[in-house]
């Protein structure tokens, strides 16, 4: 039979706020507040807790990255496709005479309400655009870019 060793009691003063949370804490998991309270002192006083915090923190910053690296290739893609479209608008309109320029001025704000409309309908229907395209795409030269 192994003999067990008798554990030490000690007095600790713990501010209202995270008395609660140990007390909340305890009774979700069914285990005792001391049990809870042994178990965090433990473990912030482990050699490890330094390296289990680290990859705690680098796992996050690894999540942080990947979020970042796909926000840059959305607005990557943002930009690219206004650039086309301005591309292709300047190339295929041609300059209108000044009667029919300003029959065009107005009409422009009755077209942009419908672009806007449009553009929440494509908003809130589903996949956008970037969803499309492919993450893996390499890039190639384009000699239009050169």
């Amino acid at each position: 039979m192994t003999a067990r060793k008798k554990k030490v009691q000690i007095s600790v003063y713990l501010d209202p706020a995270v008395m609660a949370l140990l007390v909340d804490y305890a009774a979700r998991r069914d285990r005792s507040q001391s049990l809870v309270a042994e178990a965090a002192i433990a473990s912030f006083l482990s050699p490890d807790a330094d390296a289990q915090r680290e990859a705690a923190i680098s796992k996050r910053l690894d999540r942080i990255d990947r979020r970042i690296a796909r926000l840059e290739r959305d607005v990557g893609i943002s930009v690219e496709t206004h650039a086309v479209f301005i591309r292709f608008w300047l190339a295929t309109t041609p300059a209108l005479p000044e009667p029919m320029a300003q029959a065009a001025r107005a009409k422009a704000s009755e077209r942009y309400e419908a672009f806007v409309s449009a553009l929440g309908r494509r908003l809130a229907k589903g996949p956008g655009l970037r969803q499309e395209i492919p993450e893996d795409i390499v890039p190639s030269s384009d000699p239009e870019r050169q």
